[in-house]
């Protein structure tokens, strides 16, 4: 049974940086594609970043570019790193992994193309 287990998260000042964790336990023979969702107090869970099962193309919402960079290592596992940290990205953070991965030059961007999802890690930004 596949299963996402994250890590990372915590409090922080805002423009400190913030590192995410997220490995897949189960079917590590697989090769996954990967991303981060969050979701605010109040608000819908949204798109921060994804990424090939192998590394080449990554994307990002508009709110994190240039601040966060994904990556994937081996297939199954990826890590945000989270810099210049907002209040506004105060949020609980998911990992998700897709199986089969997207076909070449395409990149999964939306939840339901995701099939396996982390626990959840809480992220609190300070002003």
């Amino acid at each position: 049974q596949v299963q996402l287990v994250e890590s990372g998260g915590g409090s922080v000042q805002a423009g400190g940086p913030l590192n995410l964790s997220c490995s897949v336990t189960g079917r590590t023979d697989r090769s996954y594609g990967m991303g981060w969702f969050r979701q605010a107090p109040g608000k819908e869970r949204e798109f921060v970043a994804a990424i090939t099962w192998d590394g080449r193309r990554a994307e990002y919402a508009e709110s994190v570019k240039g601040r966060f960079t994904i990556s994937i290592d081996n297939g199954d596992s990826t890590r945000l790193d989270m810099d210049n940290l907002r209040p506004e990205d105060t949020a609980v953070y998911y990992c998700a992994a897709e199986w089969p991965p997207s076909p070449i030059n395409s990149i999964a961007t939306v939840e339901t193309e995701y099939d396996y999802w982390g626990q959840g890690t809480q992220v609190t930004v300070s002003s």
